[in-house]
């Protein structure tokens, strides 16, 4: 089945252990095996890059560059889509290293937004193993780049939400008079009402998305963003009452936010909750493979409400995917990541997890920084 959307090319400079790699990729998915340690998880976080934000491990820019090197780094991919290609470079290099810069089709990017424009990056690594049982700051922001892929919108929205709580804590800090609290508040409540509608929205349709798999291998993950002002949204709260109802509360908590020098109410503190749908459970007491198997589910139905919505199928990066899963959930798993119709990175030390996948992927072999086709893999 040809994909959708692939890149073609991949180009790194200076980033993490590859001093100067060049890949020529097939229009197929990519399945990278190798030893721990090899640079597998950096090939996917170059590619994780070719979206907004910070990448797949949240690194500083400074954290990314090659130990030792002093002009920064560079990623520059081919994108193939709907018989259009088009280049795409990020990085730092040019710079003193503290800015990331975008280039789509040799042009300046004013902001890596534009690159959602061109292409769709979703991912699910190891880290997000803990994602049920950790802090909910974590699910809070798996939230959040699930809700960017369909709305491009969001991730600038979220910024401004916490430059103007951070506006608003300084006020509260300096016992600033209560006219200019009341424009911060304002201002803070109507980027939290939009934020608060953008997250229901995402749980409503993937919720929508999940219902309709029944027959999955994987779990079902039952969806709902939970908090005082969430609630009212659920119960009918159009945005304009959501925002006057936060308007009201952070007037209301003034003294008690000035004593904990935070702002204490808004969609920050809000809990992302998931659930096993068929055993009506919380993630959280799930044992560790059911969790996984969440977690699975739950990506590609993203993956497929993406595509639905945006009208592009995404690059999936998925890391370590095929570990713990048994080969019929393999072998579904490899054929719905074929449905979404993107390209998908996989990761692994076995390549013999892989074989259901067969000619649909190329296999790549990755070890000290290396990386060539692995010849076995593709007899």
């Amino acid at each position: 089945m040809p994909l959708d959307s692939h890149l073609s090319t991949l180009k790194l400079a200076a980033f993490r252990n590859y001093a100067s790699l060049s890949l020529s990729l097939a229009g197929r998915h990519i399945v990278l095996t190798g030893p721990n340690g090899a640079g597998k998880t950096n090939l996917m976080e170059a590619v994780s890059l070719l979206s907004p934000g910070r990448g797949l491990r949240r690194a500083q820019l400074a954290d990314v560059a090659t130990a030792g090197t002093t002009g920064g780094f560079a990623v520059n991919a081919t994108l193939e889509r709907a018989g259009d290609g088009f280049t795409i470079g990020t990085g730092t290099a040019g710079n003193d290293g503290s800015q990331r810069k975008v280039r789509i089709n040799g042009t300046n990017a004013k902001t890596a937004d534009e690159l959602l424009d061109l292409c769709r990056v979703i991912w699910l690594t190891p880290a997000t193993d803990g994602l049920f049982t950790g802090p909910a700051g974590d699910r809070r922001r798996f939230l959040d780049r699930m809700v960017l892929a369909i709305d491009p919108a969001h991730g600038r929205r979220a910024a401004d939400y916490e430059k103007a709580m951070r506006n608003r804590n300084r006020l509260l800090e300096d016992n600033a008079a209560d006219a200019w609290l009341d424009a911060a508040e304002a201002q803070l409540a109507g980027l939290g009402s939009a934020i608060i509608a953008a997250r229901q929205e995402l749980a409503g349709l993937l919720a929508g998305i999940v219902a309709a798999r029944e027959s999955d291998p994987f779990p079902n993950a039952a969806l709902s963003v939970e908090g005082e002002l969430e609630q009212q949204a659920r119960d009918g709260a159009v945005a304009g009452e959501i925002e006057d109802a936060l308007i009201a509360m952070l007037r209301d908590n003034r003294m008690r936010d000035r004593a904990a020098g935070r702002t204490l109410i808004g969609p920050h503190r809000a809990e992302f909750a998931i659930r096993h749908r068929q055993k009506d459970m919380p993630a959280a007491l799930c044992s560790t493979g059911e969790q996984k198997a969440l977690l699975i589910g739950l990506v590609l139905a993203h993956a497929n409400l993406t595509r639905t919505i945006s009208g592009m199928a995404p690059i999936m990066l998925l890391d370590e995917i095929a570990a713990h899963l048994d080969p019929d959930r393999r072998a579904a798993l490899f054929d719905q990541i074929d449905a979404v119709g993107g390209q998908a990175f996989m990761t692994g030390t076995d390549r013999n997890l892989f074989e259901a996948l067969g000619a649909r992927a190329q296999f790549l072999h990755v070890e000290g920084g290396n990386v060539r086709e692995d010849a076995e893999a593709t007899e």
